[in-house]
């Protein structure tokens, strides 16, 4: 994108510390819109964590399956973890997390060319803007060394927060080649560049260990008195509800497996686990694949809003489970 005037960061919109992790400050929230993303749970979740995170008896967090990060943030905010171990496979998404960790003032600038370009522009402009930054998104993937933090980041971070912002619905969507492909949405306004939250997304992310990884990864850095959340891509619940291209691996009813050994593993070293998942109940009462590969633990079903479907009528309210290796009510 074309040069442009430095974008300078107001010091009175940066958190203070002290301020940050007060439970009663709004603080950081989620700066992706994620499918699947549990900013709509947080009030329920609040009671099924487990009772030491809630007496800040629990120091360090972990969360393999990361995305929008809303548990991390609700949990780093409110309960007093010292440290947390963030993963995800999706190499765009860590990036991104680590440039605000690192230089948010650098994204910002960024930021705030792509908010101030894309308002400028009439409708069909607008989606021409966004199918071309498409293209050239998916081009320069090729061009990126992602295991090398280097200045390359801080465009393809805005780049990657302006396709989500603007894409269809927040879904972040890639095929088998790692293409993203999720077409143009219809705003009248999109927040783009949302400094004030950016900066205290900043701030709380310096607690934390951000990662490339696959949700094994975890087996090596666990620490005691710790909380495990896994929130995996969702097992369809039905043979249309099969979204789960975040990254170009997918996860297959096998990975569920594998995750649910692990489970097991985490259980008997002594940390404390919840994990989310669809209920395939919804559609087939006699579906008990979860009970089965999560039996002895305890298993609750939760209401919740679904999120991705082309017919908005079709996002209804339907069960999720969640799964934990300690008692609640």
């Amino acid at each position: 994108m074309a040069a442009a005037a430095v974008y300078k960061i107001r010091k009175d919109r940066i958190p203070k510390a002290e301020d940050l992790f007060n439970p009663y400050n709004v603080g950081a929230r989620p700066f992706l819109k994620w499918a699947g993303g549990k900013g709509q749970l947080l009030d329920t979740f609040q009671e099924l964590y487990p009772r030491q995170l809630i007496r800040k008896k629990i120091k360090t967090f972990y969360e393999p399956f990361l995305g929008s990060g809303a548990v991390f943030f609700d949990i780093a905010q409110k309960f007093g973890i010292e440290g947390a171990y963030l993963y995800d496979i999706n190499e765009e998404l860590v990036l991104t997390y680590k440039v605000i960790q690192k230089d948010v003032s650098k994204l910002l600038d960024f930021l705030f060319r792509y908010q101030r370009n894309y308002s400028k522009l009439e409708k069909k402009q607008r989606q021409k803007f966004f199918y071309d930054q498409r293209m050239n998104y998916n081009l320069q993937r090729f061009n990126i060394d992602y295991n090398k933090y280097s200045d390359h980041w801080f465009p393809r971070a805005a780049q990657f927060i302006f396709l989500n912002r603007t894409c269809f619905n927040g879904l972040y969507r890639v095929n088998s080649k790692g293409e993203f492909n999720s077409p143009a949405g219809d705003y009248d306004n999109p927040t783009i560049c949302d400094e004030q939250n950016l900066l205290a997304v900043h701030q709380v992310l310096q607690i934390a260990e951000i990662k490339k990884a696959d949700f094994k990864e975890i087996v090596s850095d666990l620490k005691a008195r710790s909380f495990v959340y896994f929130d995996p891509p969702y097992r369809p619940i039905s043979k249309t509800a099969n979204f789960k291209a975040y990254s170009k691996e997918g996860f297959a009813e096998n990975g569920q497996i594998q995750l649910a050994r692990l489970f097991r593993q985490l259980d008997k070293e002594g940390a404390k686990i919840m994990l989310s998942n669809s209920d395939p109940k919804n559609n087939n009462p006699a579906d008990n694949f979860f009970d089965d590969i999560y039996k002895g633990y305890n298993i609750k079903r939760v209401p919740a809003r679904r999120m991705i479907n082309s017919v908005p009528e079709k996002r209804g309210i339907i069960n999720e489970i969640v799964v934990t290796n300690y008692s609640i009510a």
